[in-house]
């Protein structure tokens, strides 16, 4: 088993996603903030690419419902920005 280009976009989706909690725990982001749905959307979506490539059923569900939350995520902070200027 080698190490191909797609794995590298996968382990950087990886690396951004473990960041991002990490960044959480340390207090760095706000689960409430873009910064923190967005990276974890990015990250999720990069791994979700990399299993084009070697499909595993378990890891694209998780990953999509990691992508889907932190869509959700980001909705729910652009409604409350368009609450706050209103």
């Amino acid at each position: 088993m080698g190490f191909a280009w797609h794995d590298a976009i996968g382990g950087l989706g990886v690396a951004i996603i473990v960041l991002t909690y990490l960044l959480l725990l340390l207090e760095r982001l706000d689960a409430r903030g873009l910064s923190y749905s967005f990276l974890n959307g990015i990250g999720a979506a990069l791994v979700i690419f990399s299993l084009m490539y070697e499909f595993n059923l378990s890891a694209f569900l998780i990953e999509l419902f990691w992508l889907l939350i932190s869509l959700l995520g980001l909705v729910m902070w652009v409604r409350r920005k368009s609450n706050q200027e209103e």
